[in-house]
């Protein structure tokens, strides 16, 4: 192999899913010089397919990828449909029981993540940023001092290159390779381990309009299912089991699936005339065990951990995509103020640290909070409480359904959480009185707090512009600059 070294790029960005592709986007549109290096060629399969309003009419908007993604033609979910805890009949949110998503952000996408991410990832290209497919990274290059100052990575031909960089962007994933570069490591969570066995089905039934499009999630005794209706005929489904369960999951795992789907009378039902695919990309039976994790450090002098390769909680549910992008838009912030010299390097990333390990935080608390208050035999989402792995990502969805981020205020930063959650359970707890039954979940103090940040993600994109958040998250925190891709100080508004 021979070798090459160049130095022409203000950022490198390692990873081209929607994380890399969103961080990517919004620093080359600034005028900055962008690599995008990419290990894989696209469009290349990934789980993680039911996305937010916030990730759809926010993060995409700001993107520029609208008009694409209607063109693709994606099922339009309005929410999400529910088959647990004390109601024998499924509910319905809807995102429209809030104002704040009234209208055409009242809806999201269900994906197919092999066209979603080659969309993102075409658009990084068209925006300017230099990607480069089938081509990993192996390890960053760093100076004396300790600052990261580019990454060796190898081309599709096999050529070995050392490319120099003001900022490199690790949005790898959680399979990344130099995530351990900015000193100390991953700390699992002990608490949320599940394992989920997911594939696909051609002819599944589908939910009565106009909740056709909607994510079904139903449990039963040894855990819950997802059903995601991702075209007319293609329905990705998967089980999500307790840690205990791992023996159900050996030896041919397409029989494993088919015998836990007849556990569950409604998925049964649902799948009664359906076949699985077997060929091509959706062809297998895959398992997926989610160790719930987040690094001790997300960046130091010249390297920035985002998305799954700084924290990662449930490998199934949406908090992915919406994670990842969120985290890019943060990300693109921290990097557009540094180039700019704005403010100083450190005190933007402590800003992308703080906000996004906030972030991650309130997701995990949350889930620990929530199953701590059904400690018994009719648990919540569960029959038992030994099995405690499948509640994140149950409550998860619940947080993901209004909106997709947390604010830094309201019940889930609240010192007595104690009533958010039970209203929160008892609301669900509600009978039903007839099957599908709408629900205002947002009527909720928790569902409301959870759903403020993915609403000013939409009003930045709709407006062009920061239109609300003038006070930081933290003491000596920064707020969003008047564009929205910057961080600035704080300004004391007029009283």
């Amino acid at each position: 192999m021979s070798e090459t070294s160049e130095n022409d790029y203000d950022v490198v960005v390692v990873g081209g899913g929607p994380c890399g592709s969103t961080v990517s986007t919004l620093v080359a549109k600034q005028g900055h010089r962008v690599l995008l290096l990419e290990r894989e060629s696209f469009p290349r399969y990934q789980i993680g397919e039911s996305l937010l309003p916030a990730t759809v009419h926010g993060v995409c908007r700001l993107l520029g990828v609208t008009e694409e993604l209607e063109k693709a033609a994606f099922m339009v979910k309005r929410g999400g449909t529910f088959r647990w805890g004390s109601n024998p009949e499924p509910w319905t949110f809807a995102f429209s029981s809030s104002p704040q998503f009234a209208g055409p952000s009242s809806t999201a996408y269900q994906v197919e993540r092999m066209r979603f991410d080659k969309i993102l990832l075409d658009n990084a290209r068209a925006n300017g940023v230099d990607v480069r497919e089938e081509s990993p990274v192996s390890d960053v290059v760093e100076d004396a001092g300790g600052r990261v100052t580019g990454v060796v990575w190898q081309d599709a031909k096999g050529v070995r290159h050392e490319t120099s960089a003001r900022i490199v962007v690790d949005a790898s994933g959680n399979g990344s390779r130099i995530h351990t570069r900015t000193g100390g490591s991953r700390q699992y969570s002990e608490f949320f381990r599940n394992v989920a066995l997911f594939g696909y089905f051609r002819g599944g039934k589908r939910l009565p309009a106009p909740n056709r499009g909607n994510i079904l999630a139903v449990a039963f005794s040894s855990g819950w299912f997802w059903y995601i209706p991702l075209t007319d005929e293609l329905t990705s489904v998967g089980v999500v089991l307790m840690p205990e369960a791992l023996d159900r999951v050996r030896g041919d795992r397409a029989e494993a699936l088919l015998s836990l789907v007849q556990e569950c009378p409604m998925i049964a039902e649902f799948l009664a005339d359906a076949e699985r695919v077997t060929e091509g990309p959706y062809g297998k039976v895959r398992v997926r065990k989610d160790y719930s994790y987040i690094q001790d450090a997300f960046f130091k002098p010249g390297l920035v951990l985002a998305g799954d390769a700084a924290c990662f909680i449930d490998p199934v549910f949406s908090s992915g995509v919406h994670l990842a992008t969120y985290s890019g838009l943060l990300a693109a912030r921290s990097i557009n103020t540094t180039l700019r010299g704005d403010l100083p390097e450190q005190r933007c990333f402590e800003e992308f640290e703080a906000r996004y390990r906030q972030e991650y935080a309130r997701f995990h608390d949350f889930l620990v909070a929530f199953y701590d208050m059904h400690q018994d035999e009719q648990s919540y989402f569960w029959r038992a409480k030994k099995v405690t792995a499948g509640l994140g990502s149950d409550l998860e969805s619940f947080v993901e359904l209004v909106g997709g981020g947390s604010s830094g205020e309201g019940a889930l930063v609240s010192s007595d959480r104690t009533a958010a959650f039970q209203e929160l359970a008892d609301f669900v707890h509600r009978p039903v009185d007839e099957s599908g039954e709408d629900r205002d979940l947002l009527r909720t103090s928790l569902a409301r707090s959870v759903s403020r940040e993915g609403v000013r993600i939409q009003v930045q994109a709709a407006l062009g512009e920061n239109a609300d958040e003038y006070v930081p998250v933290r003491e000596g925190g920064l707020v969003p600059s008047a564009d929205g891709m910057h961080w600035a100080p704080p300004v004391p508004r007029e009283s």
